[in-house]
């Protein structure tokens, strides 16, 4: 069938294949009708050559399962007729991805679709193997079971993979492919413990860059100076105890990605020299002259509300915009509680080979257990519940555990619901706190804001540390 005999088909003709629809926007009857010859069998394909008739088209039986769109159309070659009609086309149907043809890789465009809400690119020239792809990777789930029950396990390398089975996981899953395929750098949202360096190293691996290097560096893990030489290294002589020169992490990365977990606790003072990093790939050692040119992608993360770091003058608004390409922000578990009993199951194998032991069932009423918590900790608390679970092997111990947390933050709730009063108990717990805040908070001034060390002297763990910070609202003093 030629493409004007397609073009002229009646919509019932085209929508009686079987399957799902797609519908397919582009100027060029050629590629639509190469398209066409691709997923005619097992698809129903609506093709279009321009804007008013793709809306026609949508408003049509059947609902369709995918768009396909190029980005230049109408003759307009800055995208913008396309953007608008993405978003007209995402605001009545905005449940149906939209992916973007185009053939131009560049970095504005990509930005502008996603923002816009596309779930992916394809670039022209595009094969068979292409099309394929995109299609499976947005509709072929729905085509064999439901979204909700369907679970996605990418493997990352021998001891982590992405697992999502939710629809809100899926559309990180679809996020996260997308932006791989370009440099830009990436900013990634959450609370502690929800899996962006998960996330982070997903993007890495799904990259051109997954050959080369991915390296984490924690922004909040050493003080000012040692974080400078970690990320830029230093030549020999450029303090006490440079022996000899060393490269920083941006040059063992080289061509490969990097990524900054806790941007939002970077000092001040390597704020401007990240910021040059950023801008032109550049930088110098401690103690050289000399700049050193490197080829990097950045992905950072933060669990700090960093515009309001930004209010408060300790992060740079300016740096904040250059990691700021695109953001993702990945939900609490408390949000997608239907992921736990897969991620439950999960954790479980994954533990059970780790100390070669035979996986233990999880009973309903553990199941009830889990799904009824809040899980503050996210994924890492859950794992470790799990691998509690497997060591003790003792179900009831797990139960109570998680009963009596969730008895004391409702406990927590309910007094503060009522005005404060908690009597003798929480005046207890109030005078600890109290005592505690002021032993961290003298230890930190002691050891010159220094939290490694600062953990170390209280003889608690760096994230206990970080999370007493933040329970107890403590900050640097601002010097005069």
């Amino acid at each position: 069938m030629g493409i004007a005999t397609l073009l002229s088909a009646p919509p019932d003709r085209i929508s009686e294949k079987r399957g799902s629809r797609i519908v397919v926007l582009d100027p060029d009857p050629d590629i639509l009708e190469y398209i066409d010859r691709i997923l005619a069998d097992r698809f129903a394909v609506s093709l279009c050559t321009g804007a008013e008739e793709m809306l026609a088209c949508l408003s049509k039986s059947p609902r369709p399962s995918l768009i396909l769109m190029e980005w230049h159309i109408d003759g307009d070659h800055t995208g913008q007729r396309a953007l608008g009609l993405l978003e007209k086309i995402l605001a009545s149907y905005p449940s149906i991805p939209v992916v973007m043809i185009s053939c131009s890789a560049d970095l504005k465009d990509v930005v502008l679709a996603t923002r816009a809400g596309a779930s992916d690119i394809l670039l022209k020239p595009f094969r068979k193997s292409d099309i394929e792809l995109v299609v499976r990777q947005h509709i072929s789930e729905e085509n064999l079971k439901p979204l909700d029950n369907d679970v996605k396990e990418i493997p990352l390398d021998e001891n982590t993979s992405f697992v999502c089975c939710s629809r809100r996981m899926r559309e990180i899953e679809s996020r996260c492919t997308l932006v791989a395929r370009t440099d830009i750098p990436v900013l990634i949202l959450g609370e502690s413990g929800t899996g962006k360096e998960i996330a982070a190293l997903f993007i890495h691996k799904m990259s051109a860059r997954s050959a080369r290097p991915f390296l984490k560096v924690n922004c909040a893990a050493m003080p000012a100076d040692l974080l400078e030489s970690e990320l830029f290294g230093y030549e020999q002589g450029a303090f006490t105890g440079a022996v000899k020169s060393k490269p920083g992490k941006f040059e063992i990365c080289n061509n490969g990605t990097i990524f900054l977990d806790e941007i939002g606790e970077m000092p001040p003072a390597l704020q401007a020299k990240m910021l040059q990093v950023l801008q032109d790939g550049s930088f110098s050692r401690l103690g050289s002259r000399s700049s050193v040119q490197v080829d990097v992608r950045v992905i950072a993360a933060t669990n700090i509300d960093i515009k309001a770091a930004i209010a408060q003058k300790a992060f740079r608004e300016d740096l904040y915009y250059r990691l700021n390409g695109l953001s993702l922000t990945i939900p609490p578990l408390r949000e997608r509680q239907e992921e736990i009993p897969v991620l439950s199951q999960y954790f479980m194998r994954r533990v059970a080979a780790k100390y070669h032991r035979d996986p233990l069932a999880i009973s309903p009423a553990l199941m009830q257990a889990l799904t009824s918590y809040s899980w503050p900790g996210n994924l890492r608390e859950l794992e470790n519940t799990v691998k509690r679970y497997l060591v003790l092997a003792d179900e009831q111990a797990i139960v109570a555990e998680l009963d009596s947390q969730r008895s004391g933050d409702l406990a927590a709730l309910a007094t503060e619901e009522n005005g404060g009063r908690g009597g003798l108990k929480r005046l207890v717990r109030n005078l600890k706190d109290d005592a505690e805040s002021a032993v961290i908070a003298q230890t930190l001034e002691d050891t010159g804001w220094n939290r490694k060390a600062a953990a170390n002297d209280l003889q608690i763990s760096y994230k206990a540390l970080l999370y007493k910070i933040k329970q107890y609202n403590l900050s640097k003093p601002k010097r005069a």
